[in-house]
C-alpha cells in the first residue's frame, strides 16, 4: 500500500501547483471554445490534415482524460493523502505536462504551429520519462492501491494519448508548411505514425504493464482508420491492424507477466 507519511509544507505547495496546473489544463479549452477565441482545435488540425487525419469523435477521449487529471490532482492535494513515492516523484512532471496541454490549446488558437509541436512533445516527455524511471514502482503498486487508480491510470492515459497526438501534430504541421521530406511519399509518412505509436506503446507497456497507457493509443489508431478508410485505405487498414496488434500484445504482457518479476532484456 502507499505510504501514509503526511506532506510537509513544501510538499503541500507542490501539490497545490499540481492542482492549479490541472485546473488550468481543463479550463483553458472550455474558455477557448465558449469564447470563440482564435482557431478551434478542429480548425487548427484541418490546416494540415491532407497527409493524415483522425476522426473527430476520437478527441472525445479528452473528456475522460480531464476527469482523470482532476481526480488525481484533487486527491493528491488533500492534506490527508499520504506522501507516497509516486505522488512525490510524479508531482512536478505532472504539473509541467498539465501546463503544457493547456498552453497547447492557446498555441493552436493563435495558429502557432511550430510552437504547438514543441509544447506537445515537451508535455509527452515530461510524463513519459519519469513514468519509465519509476516503472518498477508502478509495476509493484497493488491493484487496489489508490495510487494505481488515481495516479498511474490518469497520468499513463494522458501519456498514451500524447504518444499518438504528438507525432500527428508533427506531421500535420509539416504538411501545412509543405515540409515533409520528399524522399518518402506522404502515404509512407502517414503509415509511419501508427507504426511509431505501436512500437512505442509496446515498449513502454513492457515496462509499465498497465493498460492505461496503450488503450488511448489504440483508440487513436482506430480513429485514424475511421477517418482514412475511404480517403486513403493504404493508411487506414495498417492503422487498424496496428491497433489490433497493440491491444492483443499488451493484454498478454500486462496480465501474463507478474508485475514484481524483473525479466532480462
Amino acid at each position: 500500500m502507499s505510504a501514509i507519511e503526511r506532506p510537509t509544507p513544501r510538499q503541500q505547495t507542490r501539490r497545490l501547483v499540481v492542482l492549479a496546473a490541472a485546473v488550468f489544463a481543463v479550463v483553458v479549452p472550455i474558455v477557448q471554445n465558449l469564447g470563440g477565441f482564435g482557431l478551434s482545435q478542429a480548425e487548427f488540425a484541418a490546416e494540415g490534415n491532407q497527409t493524415l487525419q483522425v476522426a473527430g469523435y476520437a478527441f472525445s477521449i479528452w473528456g475522460l482524460i480531464y476527469l482523470g487529471l482532476l481526480a488525481y490532482a484533487v486527491r493528491q492535494a488533500l492534506p490527508q493523502t499520504g506522501e507516497s513515492v509516486l505522488i512525490n516523484r510524479m508531482g512536478w512532471p505532472s504539473a509541467v505536462a498539465f501546463f503544457g496541454i493547456g498552453m497547447w490549446i492557446i498555441a493552436a488558437a493563435l495558429n502557432l504551429k511550430a510552437a504547438s509541436v514543441v509544447i506537445i512533445f515537451a508535455s509527452l516527455l515530461a510524463l513519459l520519462v519519469p513514468l519509465l524511471v519509476n516503472a518498477r514502482t508502478i509495476r509493484t503498486t497493488g491493484v487496489m492501491d489508490r495510487d494505481r487508480w488515481f495516479l498511474i491510470w490518469p497520468l499513463a492515459a494522458l501519456a498514451g494519448w500524447l504518444t499518438v497526438a504528438a507525432p500527428l501534430n508533427l506531421i500535420t504541421t509539416a504538411t501545412a508548411f509543405d515540409a515533409l521530406p520528399a524522399f518518402l511519399s506522404p502515404t509512407v509518412w502517414a503509415i509511419a505514425i501508427p507504426a511509431f505509436a505501436v512500437l512505442v506503446g509496446l515498449e513502454v507497456t513492457h515496462y509499465l504493464r498497465t493498460l492505461a497507457y496503450p488503450l488511448p493509443i489504440a483508440w487513436g489508431l482506430v480513429g485514424i482508420f475511421v477517418a482514412e478508410q475511404e480517403r486513403n485505405p493504404t493508411v487506414a487498414y495498417p492503422s487498424l491492424v496496428a491497433a489490433f496488434i497493440l491491444v492483443v500484445v499488451v493484454v498478454v504482457v500486462t496480465f501474463g507477466l507478474k508485475r514484481g518479476i524483473e525479466r532480462p532484456h
